[in-house]
């Protein structure tokens, strides 16, 4: 990925303690630190007090706002250096004013133009036109926005690298991480604001399967085309990339899957943006994830692996090899009972859920089905705790089973055994 330049060619170091100044100005009073910033403790104001200052390894602003300004600079200089008074006069801003120092300051920080307040011109890098440029294909924006504004912040890029791949954890979660690697704790909450807006900014913070994930940099570019972009507008330019669906996630081959840490989720799934889409999506990311990964397992949906609606040899492995299934039998769908019965057939642990407004079908009904009301937010929402417990409880008690699940199938035909080579 390209990294930010200076005037030099060399990139603000977060850790060396000074930014870059321009070859041959003064350097910036304000970009004396890696990123120029401080506060100062509200206990120090007391003038027997000695004051403490915290540092930010960090800009104090989102990537997003540093791109505005970046894009605002091409649009006037068509993406060739530009004076900074000339600038401003355009814009009609005075070029001394604090907002203007902080524009150029903080795309400065994110390496979005390559020297800080004190040159008298305004040059964008190479990463900046590839951002807001008009040639870029949309996997080169990504990989340039990726670099800019999570990578090359070193906070950022260590707790992005601790949590991708997972659902959005929560706020305290990141704070406390924040602090682990030595930001103060009273920037903690501004660091955290600011990493989660520019993971959304770049694109690697997306709604899956109802629940916000960190998604993996090849994941999020796999989904992007590499084919130069025609005629872009810039006010298309900095859009987030579209939603990733989970059929768009690279299916992992059946003979590298360890089955042994997989809970399979067969549920009604429906086209994309469809009622049964969105109900499986929350059901699956409100429930049933947050419930089975406590236990160690991950969760895998059938559109994560194959075509919705096709039963594939890798879906029926799923259902036959993981150690745990849970499935929704919400609407009656006929392809989640024709999975079920096959499950049934294995006696491994399975778990079975319903919503409240469907009844449970007389055939399935003497194994225990945990009962969901999603009638309205004011029923659901309250009791989502009660939900994922319930999913747990049955689940671990499933997998710690010292004997074979009994199902409608082993009840009525003791003898049958399923035999996987």
């Amino acid at each position: 990925m390209d990294e930010p330049e200076s005037e030099s060619g060399s990139v603000p170091s977060n850790s060396a303690g000074a930014a870059t100044s321009d070859a041959g100005t003064a350097a910036d009073p304000s970009a004396s630190s890696a990123f120029g910033e401080s506060i100062i403790d509200p206990e120090a104001s007391s003038p027997k007090k000695r004051r403490r200052k915290s540092n930010r390894t960090y800009p104090p602003s989102t990537f997003d706002d540093a791109i505005m300004f970046a894009r605002s600079v091409y649009d006037f200089g068509a993406g060739a250096p530009v004076r900074k008074l000339s600038y401003y006069n355009h814009i009609g801003k005075s070029p001394e004013s604090s907002a203007s120092r902080d524009s150029i300051t903080n795309a400065f920080k994110y390496g979005l133009v390559k020297s800080s307040f004190a040159s008298e011109q305004i040059e964008l890098t190479s990463s900046a036109l590839i951002i807001v440029g008009d040639n870029a294909n949309e996997r080169e924006r990504a990989k340039a926005k990726i670099s800019l504004g999570i990578e090359n912040i070193e906070p950022f890029k260590i707790i992005y690298n601790r949590f991708v791949g997972n659902r959005m954890p929560a706020k305290s979660a990141l704070t406390d991480a924040i602090c682990e690697i030595g930001v103060p704790e009273e920037l903690s909450d501004e660091a955290i604001d600011i990493f989660i807006v520019n993971l959304r900014t770049v694109g690697l913070l997306q709604v899956l399967s109802g629940a916000e994930r960190i998604l993996t940099i090849d994941h999020l570019l796999d989904s992007l085309p590499a084919t130069p972009l025609v005629h872009k507008s810039h006010a298309d330019v900095n859009n987030p990339p579209p939603a990733i669906g989970p059929a768009s996630l690279p299916a992992r081959s059946s003979e590298t899957v360890n089955f042994d840490d997989v809970c399979f989720y067969i549920a009604p799934i429906g086209e994309a943006g469809s009622d049964t889409r969105k109900h499986s999506d929350l059901f699956l990311g409100s429930i049933v994830e947050p419930a089975i990964t406590q236990l160690g397992l991950r969760v895998v949906r059938a559109d994560t692996i194959g075509d919705p609606g096709m039963i594939t040899r890798q879906i029926m492995e799923y259902i036959l090899r993981s150690r745990l299934v849970v499935a929704d039998l919400s609407f009656h769908n006929p392809n989640v009972f024709y999975e079920l019965a096959i499950r049934h057939a294995t006696r491994m642990p399975i778990v079975q859920i319903i919503r409240k407004a469907n009844k449970i079908p007389f055939d399935v009904n003497q194994m225990r089905t945990i009962e969901i009301d999603d009638a309205d937010i004011y029923t659901f929402v309250p009791n989502i705790e009660i939900y994922r417990a319930d999913v747990a409880t049955h689940a671990r008690r499933a997998l710690e089973s010292t004997t074979e699940m009994e199902t409608p199938v082993s009840v009525y035909f003791p003898a049958l055994r399923t035999t996987i080579n």
